[in-house]
């Protein structure tokens, strides 16, 4: 656990530009590997002066931090911008997402009507026939 402080400390960025931060560099807890060529120190520095992605300019030349290579990052965030924004919502945590009203909602009451469409197209009937059998077996 970090406070703003230490978020700093550690990233070298606001606590609010974190999910930029991780959109840049990847995530390995997540899964996403981030935006070729942009390292840790490389994101601090750029976030640090920008906060977000959107507000980093497109030209490099015009950021004005001390980092190698500003036109060929510049280049990379450019072309893969629509990537880093997906990347960084898969860093986001939504506060807003629908959740269940109580356990009894998880219980399995058997296989849904959708289940034998979605078997047929797949090819695979015997997915619906098992999961229609083992229905009936708990209902008795």
């Amino acid at each position: 656990m970090f406070d703003a402080d230490g978020v700093r400390e550690k990233f070298g960025v606001d606590p609010e530009s974190i999910p930029d931060y991780l959109a840049l560099v990847g995530d390995s807890a997540d899964g996403f590997p981030g935006l070729a060529g942009w390292g840790s120190k490389t994101a601090a520095a750029v976030l640090a002066k920008y906060k977000h992605l959107e507000s980093i300019p497109p030209a490099g030349e015009e950021w004005g931090v001390g980092v190698r290579n500003p036109g060929r990052l510049a280049a990379t965030l450019v072309e893969q911008f629509e990537l880093a924004l997906l990347f960084r919502r898969i860093a986001t945590v939504e506060s807003d997402a629908d959740v269940i009203g109580s356990v009894d909602e998880m219980e399995w009451t058997g296989p849904r009507s959708e289940l034998v469409q979605l078997a047929e197209r797949i090819n695979g009937l015997g997915l619906a026939e098992r999961a229609i059998k083992l229905a009936q077996r708990r209902a008795s």
